[in-house]
């Protein structure tokens, strides 16, 4: 019974960390932040097969899902520090997210909740000619603290999914060991009934 709940509750949390990250590389897509794409996808990939691997019984699987969860808490303990600009960071770098590839930022910084975009007109000379120039204001919450709340659920997330992997995967080994125990792996410890030979026929002279 212990297993069953401890496996439910870990394929639950697999779900909603799965609905989560989609959302989360939804709004990452359409700010063109390259680096969380990819890590948004390792991560969905790596959530499958610890979803597969509770439902199957399959330690190894759950144990590299519990691995990952630490890269991924590290991830999202990064993206805090950035957008919060801890240290040297700086969250108006475009070589960290987007690999130097676009001056795209967050998608929250223009449509958070109360924000009014309003193009500048003329822009500055300054601005590339790709690019139109904004001003942004009436903002309810500044979009760097959005995705920082996006981060301390993935972290929240993660951190619940560790500790029920790490529960199941003792689960699972008690369980085994104590089917070890009964002869449940060991091939000498029945064996069938012999096939007898068939009895060779020799021929009577007479």
């Amino acid at each position: 019974m212990g297993c069953c709940s401890g496996r439910c509750t870990l394929a639950f949390i697999c779900g909603m960390q799965l609905v989560s990250v989609l959302e989360r590389q939804v709004i990452d897509f359409l700010g063109y932040q390259w680096a969380p794409i990819l890590i948004n996808f390792l991560h969905i990939i790596i959530v499958i097969l610890g979803l597969f691997g509770t439902i199957q019984f399959r330690p190894r699987y759950v144990t590299g899902y519990a691995a990952w969860l630490v890269v991924w808490m590290t991830w999202n303990v990064f993206i805090i520090c950035f957008y919060l600009e801890v240290g040297d960071l700086s969250k108006d770098s475009d070589l960290v997210l987007t690999f130097n590839l676009s001056m795209h930022r967050s998608w929250w910084m223009e449509n958070g909740p109360g924000c009014r975009v309003t193009p500048v007109t003329p822009p500055p000379s300054w601005a590339p000619e790709d690019h139109r120039y904004i001003s942004i204001s009436g903002c309810l919450m500044d979009y760097q603290f959005i995705e920082v709340a996006h981060s301390s659920l993935q972290i929240l997330l993660a951190l619940v999914g560790f500790i029920y992997a790490c529960y199941v995967i003792k689960l699972i080994s008690e369980e085994e060991d104590s089917f070890d125990f009964i002869g449940g792996f060991d091939s000498y410890g029945y064996q069938g009934p012999q096939k007898t030979s068939h009895l060779q026929l020799q021929p009577m002279y007479m």
